[in-house]
């Protein structure tokens, strides 16, 4: 909800699109309970709203999600992420997940990783449930060991690592747009649309005869690939 109280997020990207100068908008922390779905194909239609979208889901076992309190089970997720791949095509979808939330079993644990290898996400990341002071959650007993909470982690990691190649080796050869973040050592390093900065996959390309500054799009061909970074000529 905006501060008018009504969900307006299809009017404020249709607005934003219309303004000079804006070359790439990306949508961060949406909540899936109540997503807006008119939103989507805004995102379908503007090419300068990015093919992305981070979407913090946090688990898959409903027993999880209810504690949570996230307002949604795991059927109504995997149907609001097939509308959104079925709307956008070629999204690319992030996703946050914790692990170890008070309460957690080993079949709860089980399922968000069968979850994570159906779903194949493109890009995602894990965090170990921190039992904080003034949250909801401080009410509940931290009962899951630190071990497990990185064991479990760690799992997940490893398998959306092998997800993240297998999504790599099939970009080689293929032409992209980048926008260049910085220089470090031999390469400019850029980012797709499909990534944001920091968390997401970086793109390496030669200093080496190529000029280009930080800020600038260039097309690249991506010749390279490994789990977490792409290397790529320019065009």
């Amino acid at each position: 909800l905006d501060i008018y109280k009504k969900r307006r997020l299809a009017d404020l990207l249709r607005a934003l699109v219309q303004v000079d100068g804006i070359e790439w908008i990306r949508l961060h922390y949406a909540f899936p309970a109540g997503f807006p779905m008119d939103a989507l194909q805004v995102m379908a239609e503007e090419p300068k709203i990015c093919n992305y979208l981070d979407i913090p889901l946090q688990h898959a076992s409903d027993q999880m999600l209810k504690s949570m309190r996230r307002g949604i089970t795991q059927k109504k997720t995997n149907e609001l992420l097939d509308k959104i791949r079925e709307t956008v095509p070629g999204i690319a979808i992030r996703t946050t997940l914790i692990s170890g939330f008070p309460g957690e079993s080993e079949e709860d644990f089980q399922t968000m990783l069968k979850w994570v290898e159906e779903q194949r996400f493109e890009r995602l990341g894990v965090f170990n449930y921190s039992h904080e002071e003034d949250t909801t959650a401080y009410q509940l007993n931290d009962d899951v060991l630190a071990e497990v909470k990185q064991e479990r982690t760690d799992a997940i990691m490893e398998l959306q690592s092998n997800i993240s190649l297998a999504k790599n080796t099939e970009l080689i050869g293929k032409q992209l747009k980048v926008i260049i973040d910085r220089a470090e050592g031999d390469y400019f390093i850029g980012r797709t649309e499909f990534d944001s900065p920091e968390v997401d996959n970086e793109v390496l390309i030669p200093i080496e005869e190529n000029y280009l500054r930080v800020g600038d799009f260039a097309e690249v061909r991506i010749l390279e690939a490994d789990m977490y970074d792409l290397k790529a000529e320019l065009i």
